[in-house]
């Protein structure tokens, strides 16, 4: 029997004043979410990721109890500091009960076109996982491939962008928090959004 087809269950998140756009995959099944936003899974380390980056302490966004994400708190910073949030899928099935893009199949790719229209001041777009810098190359036929932790540019509608290509933040990818963080807050200084490390 067929998987069924899932829809995107998060409007897109896109303040006006956003720089860049964060673009994942597709979310996790509901039962691993711990808030109604992006990254929600406890056992996913991005709001860790940019906690120990922007505040020096990988909780920062957790909320008193440590069983959730603080929903509001993460707004808020992303809206002082202009990042937009959505995913490169619209529309997927799940070939296996699991949140691994490896078993995750395609349906609708999401028009990013239509995203960066709403977001004049965007000038980059980072991927955090394999299947959602494929997927976004193949819908703005991007050709060169940008290495883990690196960019490349790129033009779509007479506009000129970065795609940057981030580790995931997924525990199943293979490398330390801080070895993680260290990757993200070179294309963070980049943008201008964190200061340069004295290094």
């Amino acid at each position: 029997m067929a998987a069924e087809l899932e829809s995107h269950p998060l409007e897109p998140f896109l303040p006006g004043n956003a720089v860049l756009l964060m673009l994942g995959s597709f979310p996790p099944q509901r039962k691993r979410w711990s808030m109604d936003f992006f990254y929600p899974n406890l056992q996913n380390d991005m709001w860790r990721i940019f906690g120990h980056l922007f505040f020096g302490d990988r909780e920062y966004f957790l909320s008193p109890g440590r069983k959730a994400f603080d929903k509001a708190r993460i707004v808020d910073f992303l809206q002082t500091k202009g990042i937009a949030l959505y995913d490169t899928a619209t529309t997927v099935r799940r070939l296996q009960d699991n949140a691994s893009d490896k078993f995750l199949e395609i349906v609708e790719p999401t028009d990013v076109r239509q995203l960066l229209k709403q977001l004049p001041l965007c000038r980059a777009i980072v991927t955090t996982g394999q299947k959602a810098t494929d997927t976004l190359r193949a819908e703005l036929g991007i050709e060169e491939e940008p290495p883990v932790g690196g960019k490349t540019a790129f033009q779509t509608d007479g506009r000129s962008f970065w795609l940057y290509r981030m580790p995931s933040s997924s525990r199943a990818y293979p490398l330390a928090l801080e070895k993680k963080a260290a990757i993200y807050q070179l294309m963070f200084s980049d943008l201008g959004l964190v200061k340069k490390e004295n290094t």
